[in-house]
């Protein structure tokens, strides 16, 4: 008696307090975007692109490896191809849950591995629209997030999760992201500067399953307001490699071991 009774006051709550919360979803999709698998190496093409369509081109394998659970420790480690500014440079990624990641860069015309300050975590990475949050990602509890509606990117029904800085650390006042109902990844997401002007759009172009996970193969980044963009292509893609934790170190950052980065 007791269990039916419980079932129908489940059956009388209002559609709301059934619904997935605005910090749910938003775990979900940092789930399914940046933590597939035990581990995940690409190749990249990024192309950058200015409001008059001119060209520049960079190309870097990236590895990423996690330490547990989805929203946990993670590593990444990136090696740049082309051009030749940055070419043999590295550059590693410490992330951590709700605290500041660390962050290494090596440059190969010095031979000096340099510490990237937690500050600059909003920065342009190696100048493109990306920051170095966007590449690792930015901390679920920094932010207040709301489910503000529904409504579909092309063909995919989606969550739209408005969300608020809780401190004044963030280069933005607002953003929505555009949450695929079915496999939670970020299909589309706008950024508003602290006056409320949209800045920042990124977009999930082209969507691969790779070993069974939703993958976003192509992206891209536009500045709104100074019409530059980034546009990201992921080449032979894959998961669950087994890569060795000890990549993860400056002794890597100056000479990465040729199998992960070709």
């Amino acid at each position: 008696m007791k269990r039916w009774w419980m079932l129908f006051a489940v059956a009388l709550l209002p559609l709301q307090a059934l619904a997935l919360s605005g910090e749910e979803a938003m775990k979900k999709s940092q789930a399914a975007f940046l933590y597939p698998g035990k581990d995940f190496k690409t190749r990249v093409m990024m192309k950058l692109i200015n409001k008059d369509g001119q060209e520049r081109v960079r190309e870097l394998t990236m590895l990423r490896k996690n330490a547990g659970e989805p929203g946990g420790d993670q590593k990444y480690f990136m090696y740049f191809f082309q051009p030749a500014d940055v070419k043999d440079m590295s550059f590693m990624i410490y992330k951590y849950p709700a605290k500041d990641d660390d962050r290494w860069l090596f440059i190969p015309a010095i031979n000096m591995v340099k510490r990237i300050a937690a500050q600059d975590k909003r920065s342009s990475f190696v100048g493109s629209d990306f920051t170095y949050e966007d590449v690792s990602g930015r901390d679920i509890e920094d932010d207040n997030h709301v489910i503000e509606r529904e409504e579909k990117v092309g063909n995919r029904d989606c969550y739209v999760v408005k969300s608020t800085p809780k401190g004044t650390d963030a280069d933005f006042g607002h953003k929505f992201t555009w949450v695929d109902k079915a496999n939670f990844l970020p299909l589309k997401e706008e950024q508003y500067d602290k006056r409320g002007n949209r800045y920042k759009l990124f977009s999930a172009d082209e969507v691969a399953n790779i070993k069974g996970f939703p993958t976003p193969v192509k992206r891209t980044m536009k500045n709104l307001q100074t019409g530059h963009r980034t546009e990201v292509t992921y080449v032979k893609t894959d998961y669950d490699l087994g890569i060795e934790d000890s990549l993860f170190s400056e002794r890597y950052l100056r000479q990465p071991p040729r199998k992960w980065v070709d």
